[in-house]
């Protein structure tokens, strides 16, 4: 029993020595600096300005927007085409059937 129980340990260590590892791997593979020198370290400016950002966040918006409403749109068509398929149904249901009360010589 206590034998399992070092294995178990063991595997769990080498288990928890393998995650980390490759957690740092994969979070120095992240860095912008492949080589990992930190000489040359300086405010870095963004490529885009903050006015063309604030653009593509209003763009991003008005397409969700419009998807949202386009969404909604279609929801109730396909509501409506079901509503007046069931009225539909619902008088084909209890619409007088004069050739049904013909055959059974049920006609008033």
């Amino acid at each position: 029993m206590r034998e399992n129980q070092r294995r178990q340990s063991r595997s769990q260590r080498h288990f928890i020595f393998f995650y980390l590892s490759l957690s740092l791997q994969l979070i120095s593979g992240l860095a912008d600096d492949p080589s990992g020198s930190k000489h040359d370290i300086k405010a870095e400016i963004p490529a885009t300005s903050g006015g063309s950002s604030g653009l593509k966040v209003v763009f991003i918006c008005l397409g969700l927007v419009t998807v949202v409403a386009l969404s909604i749109f279609l929801l109730r068509q396909w509501q409506k085409k079901k509503r007046e398929e069931q009225y539909a149904r619902l008088l084909r249901l209890f619409e007088e059937d004069d050739e049904l009360e013909l055959e059974l010589g049920l006609h008033e």
